[in-house]
């Protein structure tokens, strides 16, 4: 299965955090997923470090090196995926976290979250706590 991971969880990731949820760690460590981060993420997080929010505990870049050599493959955002925008219900206002949506929508993949608004949408999401 195709599973795309949302910012949060990415942290909680690289953080080795307890805040990562057992659910998650699941799919992860699930070999017969391919799982993928979104450039979209990526973005958010680089904001976020720039304006020094405390909760991006490393670097986007060093962040983004460790996904790609821990077998993640990016997904970039496309016009399609952008379009998609377009047909979601304005539950969430977050374009970062719209975007994942589209992109989870668009590309047929398994978008895990923590976010129960994200989780509202009807879609290939799953919360997991």
């Amino acid at each position: 299965m195709k599973i795309l991971l949302d910012s949060h969880l990415l942290v909680w990731l690289a953080a080795a955090t307890t805040k990562l949820p057992p659910a998650a760690r699941v799919f992860i460590e699930d070999n017969e997923n391919t799982l993928f981060f979104s450039s979209a993420s990526v973005w958010e997080l680089m904001v976020k470090y720039s304006l020094g929010k405390n909760d991006i505990p490393v670097h986007p870049r060093v962040l983004h090196r460790a996904l790609l050599d821990n077998g993640f493959a990016e997904l970039p955002i496309t016009s399609e995926h952008a379009f998609t925008v377009e047909s979601l219900a304005s539950i969430h206002k977050d374009p970062f976290d719209r975007i994942l949506i589209a992109q989870s929508m668009t590309e047929g993949m398994l978008l895990l979250t923590s976010d129960e608004t994200i989780a509202r949408y009807n879609g290939p999401i799953r919360l997991v706590r």
